[in-house]
């Protein structure tokens, strides 16, 4: 089954493209989706990836999200046995969302693509490269053209991602934080790698897709896609932490190389309990204590603390710790030198305003200006109301509290 794509919108007029796709499997959504997920997938060599990334994709969003989005994956392969084959096992994992109209496979017949070898060679790039990179731009470019219409918004991803929980919906807010601030934007970034988490609105997308067709043969997409933004006026990069996608694969889909890249910024299911956060130190601006706790890029930043003083975290609920991590510092400045993690039970109102626990526990010494602990429950078996950080030796230097991350799990009757 065969479909031609014109573009219905303000750029369509100048901006159509002359190509046919092929529908694998799937359905069109009826009517537009907030968000419309583009893939491309190749064959590689050795490992292959897309089937686990799209269990990612749906496995992270929740029934109300993925009624909202629809993943469009570009089979991108030439190989008509291989791409009979993927069809078959997407067929066969993901038959609900099929039939929902969540999810499509598109592929374009080779007869639509430009001229793809004998390139010139920029950067001094390798021949193959050239043609892998030259293709991989179009590709993009056909996924992106076809997608336009299903969605209020656009977001790329790679063939071999892992996606963090509700994805979808802190995309939203992000979303809708930019647009009540009325900032402007072409592209907002839930990844700092390549091509992945790059999220666009739908009515830019058929000016990048021509973009990349126009320009496939000139350098990488991900330099393409700065260039592109820079021309809609977006002039630094609007990147938001924790990233929400992290790269998973390893072996390339050039030439079967190693590709050990990982987002740093990448928490996949990080939801801290809800809590209260208090702190005696003198904080810096508006770097709050609770930044620390709550999901973001800011953080608790302070003037140089003292012997005794602490950050204090008093849960709503007590639960039993069974992880902890405290990072500070930033590049390797105003890291926390000397400090001990605690653990508390029976919350108290130390004053009007703040509390505390009656009791606390030592779990460790900050090392390096970090704390990392797992199976604690093993350790200390009873449920926590409280978690603190006490500084045990002034310093001269000024700290920051990156991060604070918990697992735990729900009160239990036994103590």
């Amino acid at each position: 089954q065969f479909v031609s794509r014109q573009l219905q919108s303000e750029w369509s007029g100048s901006l159509y493209m002359n190509v046919s796709y092929q529908l694998l499997s799937g359905s069109q959504p009826t009517t537009q989706r907030f968000l419309a997920v583009g893939i491309s997938s190749v064959r590689r060599q050795k490992d292959q990836y897309l089937v686990a990334t799209l269990q990612s994709v749906f496995s992270q969003s929740s029934e109300e999200e993925r009624e909202q989005m629809v993943v469009v994956v570009l089979i991108a392969d030439f190989d008509e046995q291989w791409r009979r084959f993927i069809t078959e096992e997407i067929q066969k994992n993901f038959p609900s969302e099929l039939e929902r109209r969540q999810l499509l496979l598109i592929h374009v017949p080779k007869k639509y693509y430009p001229p793809l070898t004998g390139l010139k060679r920029n950067y001094n790039d390798p021949s193959d490269r050239v043609t892998f990179r030259s293709k991989q731009n179009v590709d993009y470019s056909y996924l992106i053209h076809y997608s336009a219409a299903l969605g209020q918004y656009y977001l790329q991803l790679e063939d071999d991602v892992h996606c963090a929980k509700n994805f979808l919906s802190k995309i939203q807010k992000h979303v809708k934080d930019q647009n009540s601030k009325k900032t402007t934007w072409a592209t907002l970034e839930f990844s700092s790698l390549g091509y992945i988490g790059k999220l666009y609105k739908s009515a830019d997308l058929p000016a990048l897709a021509r973009f990349l067709f126009l320009f496939y043969k000139e350098m990488p997409c991900d330099w393409l896609l700065s260039r592109f933004r820079d021309l809609l006026t977006q002039t630094q990069p609007i990147i938001f932490r924790p990233s929400l996608f992290q790269h998973m694969g390893t072996l390339s889909s050039f030439r079967g190389t190693y590709n050990h890249l990982k987002d740093k910024d990448f928490e996949e299911t990080y939801s801290n309990p809800e809590a209260s956060v208090f702190t005696n130190m003198t904080v810096y601006q508006k770097h709050f204590a609770h930044l620390s706790w709550t999901a973001g890029d800011d953080f608790f930043w302070a003037l140089p603390p003292a012997n005794g003083d602490h950050l204090t975290i008093v849960l709503k609920n007590p639960a039993l710790f069974t992880e902890i991590l405290v990072e500070t510092g930033n590049g390797g400045k105003d890291i926390l030198k000397s400090a001990e993690v605690e653990i508390g039970k029976d919350a108290i109102n130390t004053s009007k305003e703040e509390k505390s626990c009656k009791v606390f526990v030592s779990v460790g010494k900050m090392e390096k200006g970090k704390f990392e602990m797992q199976g604690l429950d093993k350790v200390h078996s009873f449920n926590a109301s409280c978690l603190r950080i006490r500084v045990t030796a002034g310093q001269l230097d000024w700290i920051i509290v990156k991060k604070i991350r918990v697992s735990t799990k729900p009160e239990s009757s036994t103590l």
